[in-house]
């Protein structure tokens, strides 16, 4: 080791014949540039990521209404798996997004807003960075699955599937299974739905001009598992497997 003329430490590498000297810093200002440079790669990099992750794998969405209380309220955020239906099966008791199969959902006005505004917000919507305000979409929970016959109600009012009583924690309290009664043998690739808020909610039940009610399984977005949003809320949605444990399978 050498004492170089300036005081630096210098080594010397007497195998090639040449000195290396430490690196310099390079300097701050060519530092920011070199990020500002990169920044948009990186915008567009994220926004690619969001793009994918929206169309194969999870996508938000926001509960407009108290159709799922209480174990959605409306203003929650909720993060849908769009693996279900797909390389996951559909389960009873799943909490499913679905697009409107047609009719159930009425024209809401939209606040008034700045054509940048609405633009920005379409496109981060767009690409999965801000959630999806269910305006095309509902959010229930599945009861029957293709072939099963759901009625209610038996002799103690609660919902039967297969001709199996269901007891359902999750109703709204003070709700009844059904304040209408039904009987639906549920077709090949289609589904019943019902939200928890039984009085609040017009599910499949109100629905039965069109296909009986059922929805099919190609307008599901996937299964709702978690929310997000607000942080006090945060949770995972469980499905009640025990809920329909005796149900006969078809």
């Amino acid at each position: 080791m050498s004492q170089g003329p300036s005081g630096s430490v210098e080594r010397a590498d007497r195998t090639r014949g040449f000195t290396l000297k430490p690196a310099e810093p390079e300097p701050p200002h060519r530092t920011v540039l070199s990020f500002l440079r990169e920044l948009p790669v990186l915008i567009v990099l994220a926004f690619v990521i969001a793009l994918v992750l929206k169309t194969f794998v999870i996508q938000a969405f926001y509960i407009p209404s108290e159709s799922m209380e209480n174990t959605l309220l409306a203003g929650d955020r909720v993060l849908v798996s769009k693996l279900t239906p797909g390389p996951f099966s559909l389960h009873r008791g799943d909490i499913v997004v679905f697009a409107d199969p047609g009719g159930w959902l009425q024209p809401q006005p939209k606040a008034p807003e700045s054509p940048l505004r609405s633009v920005v917000r379409d496109t981060l919507t767009f690409v999965g960075l801000l959630p999806a305000d269910s305006g095309e979409h509902l959010i229930k929970r599945i009861i029957g699955l293709p072939g099963d016959t759901v009625a209610c109600c038996d002799s103690q009012g609660r919902v039967t599937v297969n001709g199996v009583p269901v007891d359902e924690p999750y109703l709204f309290p003070g709700n009844r299974p059904s304040e209408i009664d039904f009987s639906v043998t549920v077709p090949a690739g289609r589904l019943w739905v019902m939200g928890d808020h039984r009085s609040l909610s017009e599910d499949s039940r109100f629905h039965r001009d069109q296909h009986g009610g059922t929805v099919p399984i190609s307008d599901v977005v996937g299964r709702a598992f978690v929310i997000v949003w607000p942080p006090g809320r945060m949770s995972l949605l469980h499905t009640p497997g025990a809920v329909f444990a005796a149900v006969p399978s078809h």
